[in-house]
């Protein structure tokens, strides 16, 4: 938007109160003249007014004479010539951002999906931008949807989802082909959001779960395949050690008593195969460990009351 030309102000202020002055003083001396020289002073404020024209660092005006073009003015202080030259447009030169978006647009799996995007460009050429195209601003906008909705039907959606920045390049480019005639340059576009129907994204998300799922499952056959491997590398060794054997299943045992356990079954069979000598030999182990554990748990209890009887006081036997 441009802003007012607070120096024509001034100007016009100063010569119209020095135009009015002059007549006043004319005016008390009697003499006929200040009528006019009121009228005129307020011509030339008016036409100094429109001729001082003032643009931003940033801004260019794009002047034309007779309805041809005579000059591209700015930055800076710059006349024209009233009612003979005008100035239908001042291009902004900075970098602008403009948001489009495409709603409802079908991809290349036929999946409807709305996409957000912003576009950074610049014009280079304000000539170009004024006389080739009416509104520039608004051919860009449709250039950067149609560009937008043109990729979108030429992708898959699992494609956008993941490569958004090859999307963004794509789309850079045709934009930028397509507003390079009218001096645009598009120097970057990025892709906002990609939204999804919430139906097809409750399926994505059952389909993700399953393929953990199906990891997890697969990593856990593998550990097992492992372990099985190990063991049978372990009977390997311990087919060749029979005294190894024999501890390891002393050692298990012990184990599995020792968790507070009073009864173990362990079958015959077992007990033959792990060389732990006849069941009565067996059951007499579990009974002296289990005889161990519950002495050690009364002693454990005396120690315990005796801390905490009173001072002076011991506990009774």
């Amino acid at each position: 938007m441009r802003q007012t030309n607070y120096f024509a102000a001034v100007a016009f202020i100063v010569i119209l109160g020095v135009g009015g002055g002059v007549a006043f003083f004319l005016y008390s001396s009697g003499r006929t003249e200040s009528m006019g020289i009121a009228a005129m002073s307020l011509i030339i404020a008016l036409l100094a007014a429109s001729s001082i024209q003032v643009a931003d660092q940033w801004d260019r005006a794009v002047v034309l004479r007779l309805g041809r073009f005579r000059a591209l003015q700015g930055p800076g202080l710059f006349f024209i010539i009233p009612v003979i030259d005008v100035i239908p447009y001042w291009i902004d030169t900075r970098v602008i951002t403009a948001s489009f978006n495409a709603e409802k647009t079908l991809t290349k799996d036929t999946v409807p999906v709305d996409v957000d995007a912003v576009l950074f460009w610049k014009v280079l050429d304000p000539k170009k931008a004024a006389l080739d195209v009416a509104d520039y601003r608004s051919a860009i906008s449709w250039a950067s949807q149609t560009a937008l909705r043109d990729v979108i039907g030429k992708t898959m959606l699992s494609n956008m989802l993941e490569g958004r920045e090859q999307i963004s390049k794509e789309l850079q480019k045709i934009i930028d082909e397509r507003t390079e005639p009218w001096g645009v340059n598009v120097l970057s576009v990025e892709i906002k959001d990609v939204r999804i129907p919430p139906s097809l994204e409750d399926a994505m998300s059952m389909q993700a779960q399953a393929e953990r799922e199906r990891q997890a499952r697969v990593i856990l056959g593998d550990s097992e395949r492992q372990v099985a491997e190990k063991f049978g590398d372990a009977a390997k060794t311990y087919i060749d050690n029979p005294i190894a054997l024999h501890l390891r299943a002393m050692n298990m045992l012990y184990e599995g008593l020792k968790q507070n356990s009073t009864i173990v079954i362990v079958p015959s069979t077992a007990v033959e195969s792990m060389q732990l000598g006849s069941m009565a030999g067996l059951a007499a182990l579990s009974m002296g460990i289990s005889e161990e554990m519950a002495a050690k748990g009364k002693t454990d209890k005396k120690v315990q009351e005796t801390l905490a009887a009173p001072a002076g006081k011991t506990a009774p036997a």
